[in-house]
């Protein structure tokens, strides 16, 4: 890697932690230069604003989250159910620290990367997402009357609203309360619960002995 390019990835880390601290709106320029202990004027020749490290930091994570799950999809020699569980990491590790907050502000103040950010999980994640219940469906693991389209929208409407402030904010304060879960542990128990309502007895006890 070149320097220029080992700097733009130290710029673009720090900035994308920055911004899940403490959200875009809050996330100065300047505040990513002094974590980073550089000018901003030198922040200035690397990348013209914060939208455009918003950007690339997104890039980034969606090229990493497509190699992951591509790979792990592709791969022959991982049991069904194992690949259940990497699938519920992987998403997990890399979208879970995506939080309510930093949504709703993409939604409201860097409307074209939400946009871009929707796309990019509708058409990547749950299609992949599609693709696997498919597969164990026809190799048995899935229970043959489940309707996969079916469960690949409770999933993704499901992830979607207990992360959505604006959905959650319909509910009463002791409904919202007593969940208490964190991001990372809502996309861990929606997918348990799915999966153990799809899976036959068999994958139910490979599944969960995996842990």
């Amino acid at each position: 890697m070149s320097k220029k390019a080992d700097i733009e990835s130290r710029i673009l880390d720090v900035s994308y932690k920055l911004f899940l601290e403490q959200g875009y709106k809050n996330t100065t320029m300047d505040d990513i230069a002094q974590r980073l202990t550089m000018s901003k004027k030198t922040l200035y020749k690397y990348f013209p604003g914060k939208m455009e490290l918003l950007a690339a930091s997104f890039e980034i994570l969606k090229n990493r989250l497509s190699l992951k799950v591509s790979t792990l999809l592709e791969n022959q020699y991982i049991p069904y159910t194992a690949k259940l569980k990497s699938l519920l990491t992987v998403v997990a590790t890399d979208l879970a620290p995506i939080n309510p907050e930093l949504l709703e502000d993409l939604r409201e103040h860097a409307p074209e990367i939400w946009k871009n950010l929707q796309e990019y999980i509708r058409e990547s994640a749950y299609l992949r997402f599609h693709k696997l219940i498919q597969e164990g469906k026809e190799k048995g693991f899935v229970a043959s009357h489940v309707n996969v389209s079916l469960v690949v929208l409770i999933y993704a409407s499901a992830i979607q609203n207990l992360i959505d402030s604006k959905f959650l904010a319909q509910f009463p304060g002791q409904i919202k309360d007593k969940m208490g879960l964190k991001t990372s542990e809502i996309y861990d128990q929606v997918i348990q619960i799915i999966y153990h309502g799809i899976l036959t007895e068999d994958a139910k006890k490979d599944f969960h002995g995996l842990g």
